[in-house]
């Protein structure tokens, strides 16, 4: 009878005592296959399965790259202001509040230097999490004195963009950044200090016609949605069906707009190796 009412050596513990499995402990990929996010972030962030590269931030890039994830920040505390008093539906200030609390970050970029297996290296890395990764004055302000100190320590300078495009909230004062990082890349190029610019995704609009594509090596990781505007918009304008894998980093390589894609668990070796090859 035990199959049709629970005996004594039954479950008893009451619903309101149950307690539900914590969150973050697993993730999914788009093809459907799950790994323990211990064993993602051993795997920098990769799935083994389907080799899926996850989205992921300054926080995470940084500590794949600099040894022992030690670093020294540039510029932390450099928070945008509201130049325009721009409105939408609330106000623009108040959307940097809100995202400097969610995603406890100061802007959608930070800078640092550090050791990558030994050798000196100045490091950008977007975030996508604060406002779209979008490139503001700030953004634009942190790279430019980002590659000062690579021009003054003569030390290479590595940018990874991940970007919805402009800040349309900073309207003029947006744009300008990208003359000024671009005008920047120009004297790291004068002074023959190596500049890598590592695409991921997404890298879009401003950004894409601007520092990322300004490298003396351009190099993305997989699969990534690289171009100026995106897909749909592009579709809407022409009025006709896009070849498919369109502005994927496949796609661009294909054509010519990079130099060559990289695995997220080799980039430290293959960026090692490359600077070294540089220097020699």
């Amino acid at each position: 009878m035990a199959w049709f009412k629970r005996t004594d050596k039954g479950i008893k513990t009451s619903t309101e005592d149950k307690k539900d499995a914590p969150d973050g402990l697993w993730f999914k990929t788009p093809q459907g296959n799950i790994i323990h996010t211990r064993e993602l972030k051993n795997n920098s962030y990769v799935c083994p399965d389907d080799d899926f590269h996850v989205k992921i931030g300054s926080k995470e890039y940084f500590e794949i790259l600099f040894d022992n994830n030690k670093f020294t920040e540039l510029d932390a505390n450099m928070k945008s202001g509201d130049p325009l008093k721009f409105v939408d539906t609330k106000p623009y200030s108040s959307r940097v509040e809100a995202s400097i609390k969610k995603s406890e970050l100061n802007d959608a970029v930070r800078t640092a230097y550090g050791k990558m297996n030994g050798l000196d290296i100045v490091v950008a890395c977007m975030d996508f999490g604060f406002i779209g990764g979008s490139m503001g004055s700030v953004v634009g302000e942190k790279i430019a004195r980002a590659i000062d100190h690579s021009l003054k320590n003569k030390i290479p300078f590595l940018m990874i963009s991940k970007s919805g495009g402009a800040r349309m909230m900073e309207a003029g004062f947006s744009l300008m950044q990208m003359a000024k990082t671009s005008a920047k890349l120009a004297l790291l190029d004068k002074a023959g200090i190596p500049y890598i610019s590592l695409l991921t995704d997404p890298t879009t609009g401003g950004v894409t016609a601007s520092y990322a594509m300004l490298g003396d090596f351009n190099i993305a990781e997989p699969e990534a949605l690289i171009g100026f505007a995106g897909p749909r918009v592009i579709r809407e304008t022409i009025g006709k069906d896009l070849p498919k894998g369109f502005q994927s980093s496949e796609f661009v390589l294909e054509h010519g707009f990079l130099d060559f894609i990289i695995d997220r668990r080799q980039l430290k070796n293959r960026l090692t190796t490359l600077l070294n090859l540089l220097n020699n």
